[in-house]
């Protein structure tokens, strides 16, 4: 073979060869670009479809949480029983005792009215009705007067929790502070949760002890972000300080309302108590003109007529100067 002949072979050895090499030379080809950028696009879609997944675990467990709430506060709706509204009222007496009071008031008006010359048939009415109806208005007013306090404190307990929470103390040790700090009720109340805690409930369950003594929408607020953030996770003081923020705005729109409806308050107050005011005078200046209201059977039936006729314009009236949040 010809020297000629090996020469052009070896420029093609050479060629070949560098045609080999030229691509790690250059760098990565295209498909190798192509096959980075595909691995990259599977990973992106695999975080985007992980992040999606885990919002959508979080929303249904939002949700759950929601439900089982509303579940709760729709049975807080219905009749509430005597031994609740006791204990929502802040008493310690059982519902046998208050009934035994409720007989012993009535008793104590029916042995009153009688002194006084009552007939019978109205003095038992005036017994039975008083001796029901003014124990329950005294266990109205100890209610709202007990969630008034609570609400009044509530605020100032969330913004305790929210700061402990900033500073890095877990939930627990946080409403341990506001159990040992706060004023009452609210101090008992959280000592309450932390107690049924130290008996095996979690955060979620032993917090709806506050709502079933304290069955406001306010407490409900606080209740559902503790829940929320115990199933679903979440940022607790944001959420917290956004609640603290919604109950003084509440407060002070009732604070306002309060104001304005003094008024009308003012007005009814008047107007209720005319009709005894007119019947005192008239019986200082005239003692003989009301006493066939009081002496004859006509008489006695249309006073009670206008006490009831009375009762249910108070009430009334009562009823227009109420609003709810």
């Amino acid at each position: 073979m010809s020297p000629l002949v090996f020469a052009l072979l070896a420029i093609v050895c050479v060629g070949a060869a560098g045609l080999a090499l030229m691509p790690s030379l250059l760098g990565p080809s295209r498909a190798d670009k192509r096959i980075k950028a595909l691995r990259g696009d599977i990973q992106a879609n695999r975080r985007e479809n992980s992040a999606a997944r885990s919002r959508d675990i979080r929303r249904k467990s939002i949700q759950e949480a929601l439900k089982s709430q509303s579940a709760l506060v729709e049975k807080r709706k219905r009749r509430v029983p005597l031994q609740d509204q006791i204990f929502q009222a802040g008493m310690k007496i059982s519902r046998n005792d208050f009934v035994r009071n409720q007989v012993i008031a009535g008793v104590v008006l029916f042995a009153v009215c009688f002194l006084l010359q009552v007939p019978l048939l109205f003095a038992a009415v005036f017994g039975v009705a008083g001796g029901y109806l003014l124990p329950k208005m005294y266990l109205g007013h100890r209610r709202k007067r007990f969630q008034s306090k609570f609400l009044d404190e509530l605020p100032n307990a969330v913004e305790a929790i929210v700061r402990g929470v900033k500073a890095g103390l877990p939930l627990n040790d946080s409403m341990r502070v506001v159990a040992r700090e706060v004023k009452e009720p609210v101090k008992s109340e959280f000592q309450r949760v932390l107690d049924q805690q130290a008996v095996g409930k979690s955060m979620s369950e032993a917090v709806t002890i506050l709502f079933d003594r304290v069955p406001l929408p306010e407490v409900n607020f606080f209740v559902v972000v503790i829940t929320v953030q115990q199933q679903a996770g979440g940022n607790l003081s944001e959420a917290l300080g956004n609640l603290s923020r919604v109950l003084r705005n509440r407060k002070k729109m009732k604070a306002k309302v309060k104001a304005m409806s003094s008024e009308a308050k003012a007005s009814a107050g008047i107007i209720g108590s005319l009709p005894f005011i007119v019947a005192v005078l008239v019986t200082l200046t005239t003692p003989s003109y009301l006493l066939p209201l009081v002496e004859t059977p006509v008489g006695m039936f249309w006073l009670g007529i206008a006490t009831l006729l009375m009762a249910t314009g108070v009430f009334v009236m009562n009823r227009m100067v109420q609003f709810d949040f």
